[in-house]
């Protein structure tokens, strides 16, 4: 019986620090693909029209602060991670969900930011009047991140 109880207070643990691995693995999932697919676009579009490469370097900046979402998420959850006696389900689970919403909802981003930025670069480098359009959508798509961190640091803290 003894054994039981011990592991009961343990998986409460394991849970929070599942969401601690959950926010800053798939926000670096997101953030990784948005970069690499903007930066092919960026690639592609620097062979044509090298100057204005500066300014196509927009959706790999949002991109990376995509991961850096997960990691705020992931440094408050693991501090606020105590020993299993006084660490229960309730907050267990709390940390997961914030965890797995800003993970995510980072992934996802990072997918758009990605799409969005190989295909926006490339049509700026053809039509520099897309710049604000395309500027706009890597915004919203930007914005589904954030939503996901705001939901994180309501639920986790």
């Amino acid at each position: 019986m003894n054994v039981k109880l011990k592991t009961e207070n343990i998986i409460h643990t394991f849970f929070g620090y599942m969401g601690v691995a959950s926010a800053l693995v798939f926000a670096c999932f997101g953030a990784a693909y948005g970069t690499a697919k903007s930066g092919v676009g960026v690639s592609a579009m620097g062979v044509m029209r090298p100057e204005l490469v500066m300014r196509a370097i927009i959706p790999v900046i949002m991109a990376g602060v995509i991961g850096i979402y997960g990691l705020i998420i992931a440094v408050i959850v693991g501090q606020s991670i105590e020993a299993p006696p006084s660490y229960c389900a309730y907050k267990g689970f709390g940390h997961l969900g914030a965890g797995l919403s800003v993970g995510l909802s980072g992934l996802a981003a990072g997918m758009a930011i990605g799409i969005v930025g190989d295909a926006g670069v490339r049509a700026v480098a053809q039509q520099q009047k897309l710049f604000v359009g395309v500027v706009l959508i890597l915004i919203f798509a930007e914005a589904l991140g954030l939503y996901g961190l705001i939901v994180a640091l309501i639920v986790g803290v």
